[in-house]
């Protein structure tokens, strides 16, 4: 427990949790806010942005429920960083000070993920930080858009780099970098005006929370802060204390460059060692490959490695389906210890280059998910199918067009449930793009989006499936691709079967089809030209020969399976007239 507490003022629960509630309440309105100003389908509509309140030591406090836990999680680390860069520079943090940051260096989570960070003061004294980021469709890298930039060699080929700019100096705006954004950003308008919007939401989380400490004075507020921290702490060490003791370990392997002739840049280990002992937890990523220095598949220690691990633990361990909302704070962190050697791809050097950490960080979250399932087998999922992201982009009349699509994964089976379906997996949680959306704003358009048949990873609760979707362009563009999944099956666990891999396809305007890995570099294309995105199905869970016969029944009525697949996968005999065989099913699973 934190040594600390003894020190501390007392408060009454009810006004801490009241606090609490503020808090949070502050954090989702800062990302509504957000969402409803923003220009690009990537935050209003996938959902890729942050907002959280931080406290003066960088400690974080709430988070916007609604968003990306790879945005808002990292939030308090951006914090530090900028903290650290501006007392080695000796600049000072004033009231009315607006800082952009995106150093992965120093807390970010990649490049294109820009915070913008607005101190709070009360009476002089600096006492927190509101601050938002977002995934931004361009920051000036190599190629157009902000993933795909997988040919990168180092940290200066991915992007304008922010270490803790003032882009307001106490109120006045510092026209200056505005004028190095606009002069070297891609479709400037787009991306400036969602940053305009991320400072407009900080300001709003920054005059909230102001507002509250006035209500009830900066002793009660950061006494409640306090007990809110130890209570999360509480929380997870309570629900730590409940694993049983030992040391668990698992590897899985990432695609990495999977078209290369460089064995050091395709088919990569990542291990992950959990040791529980009382009610603490050590996660060590010894074993994982060393680093790609001269490409973007490295992961920042702190704002993609962090988070990927205890997002994993906290989900696992402190379901809210079982415990019920759980607060958001620095204190669900202090019972777990992450380690991994420097120089590995989870703790890269700079200037090894991060713009892609995006999957194999996704790929960390199921490692640590498949060592902790020897612990706790009733609280996990088997492998989750991994995402990949496509930048589409061109030129109309001079100016650029970008659009990043989110491709969803899916999840294995989990103890009594399937696994789902086409959604965002783990660390990931953005939102679908509607094809709406999509056609009314870009030169593409959708032709296919469904759900992938008859590639269920078999278990007593099945993977889920992955989905298909099919991108023409009406116009000539480019397209790069950031993805993971397509060389490795997804585990399946307790006597499931494996998942089945991703696919992706360009189908040529003048009819040649080119199948493309997991990473492609940009390409142009013309119109008529398509990308066919094949999603991956999940891990099955448990013996599938255990599964209800009306389960499988049931898939393959809806068309998810087909009745070959019922027979063989499952040992279920379904009749020509959609009907379960008893007697044959019976037979069939007995041999």
């Amino acid at each position: 427990m934190n040594v600390h507490a003894a020190n501390r003022p007392s408060i009454d629960p009810i006004t801490a949790s009241v606090i609490q509630g503020a808090l949070e309440n502050i954090a989702v309105e800062m990302g509504y806010k957000l969402m409803r100003m923003s220009y690009s389908s990537i935050i209003r509509e996938s959902e890729d942005f942050g907002a959280a309140l931080v406290d003066a030591e960088g400690r974080g406090l709430a988070e916007s429920a609604q968003s990306t836990p790879l945005q808002s999680g990292p939030i308090p680390g951006y914090v530090r960083g900028i903290r650290k860069i501006m007392a080695a520079r000796g600049e000072e943090i004033r009231p009315g000070d607006v800082i952009m940051h995106n150093d992965p260096y120093s807390g970010a989570s990649h490049g294109p993920d820009i915070a913008f960070v607005v101190p709070v003061f009360v009476g002089g004294a600096l006492v927190g930080f509101a601050a938002t980021t977002a995934h931004h469709l361009d920051i000036g890298a190599l190629s157009p858009g902000s993933c795909g930039i997988v040919d990168a060699i180092d940290a200066y080929a991915e992007g304008l780099q922010f270490k803790a700019i003032k882009v307001y100096d106490q109120g006045k705006r510092n026209e200056m970098v505005w004028h190095i954004l606009r002069d070297n950003l891609r479709a400037a308008d787009l991306v400036v005006g969602d940053m305009e919007a991320q400072i407009a939401a900080s300001r709003i989380g920054a005059e909230r929370l102001e507002a509250l400490i006035g209500r009830y004075g900066l002793g009660t507020f950061q006494a409640g802060c306090a007990a809110l921290m130890d209570h999360a702490e509480r929380l997870m060490r309570q629900a730590i204390a409940a694993v049983p003791d030992g040391t668990y370990t698992a590897t899985t392997f990432f695609d990495g460059f999977l078209d290369s002739d460089d064995p050091a840049k395709k088919a990569l280990p990542i291990v992950a060692t959990v040791t529980v002992k009382g009610d603490e937890m050590l996660v060590d990523l010894t074993g994982t490959a060393p680093q790609v220095s001269d490409r973007p598949i490295n992961m920042p220690f702190e704002g993609t490695v962090d988070i990927a691990v205890w997002l994993t633990v906290r989900s696992i361990l402190l379901d809210t389906a079982v415990h019920g909302h759980i607060p958001v704070n620095a204190g669900l962190l202090r019972p777990i210890t992450i380690t991994a050697p420097l120089g590995c791809l989870a703790n890269p050097t700079f200037p090894a280059p991060t713009i892609a950490r995006f999957t194999p960080g996704n790929q960390l979250a199921d490692t640590v998910m498949k060592a902790l399932a020897q612990a706790v087998p009733h609280q996990v999922s088997a492998g989750i199918g991994n995402l990949k992201v496509i930048a589409f982009s061109g030129l109309r009349g001079g100016t650029h067009w970008v659009h990043m699509e989110i491709f969803e994964g899916s999840y294995g089976g989990r103890y009594g449930k399937d696994g789902m379906d086409a959604v965002d997996t783990l660390y990931a949680n953005t939102r679908n793009n509607p094809i709406e959306d999509i056609e009314t704003h870009l030169p593409l358009r959708v032709e296919r989006y469904e759900l992938r048949e008859d590639v269920v990873g078999a278990g007593e609760f099945r993977g889920g499936l992955g989905s298909v979707r099919e991108f023409v362009f009406l116009e000539p563009g480019g397209a790069s691709v950031e993805g993971d999944g397509q060389g490795f099956r997804p585990w399946g666990f307790d006597g499931g079967g494996e998942g089945q891999p991703a696919a992706l396809t360009l189908a040529k305007a003048a009819g040649t089809r080119v199948a493309l890995p997991s990473k492609v570099a940009h390409t142009a294309t013309r119109s008529g030209d398509r990308f066919i995105c094949v999603g991956p199905a999940g891990g099955g869970y448990g013996d599938p020969l255990k599964r209800d016969p009306q389960r499988v029944l049931d898939d393959v009525l809806d068309g998810i399976i087909t009745r070959l697949s019922a027979e063989t996968a499952f040992g279920v005999v379904v009749t020509d007239d959609g009907k379960v065989d008893a007697a044959a099913t019976a037979r069939r699973r007995s041999a």
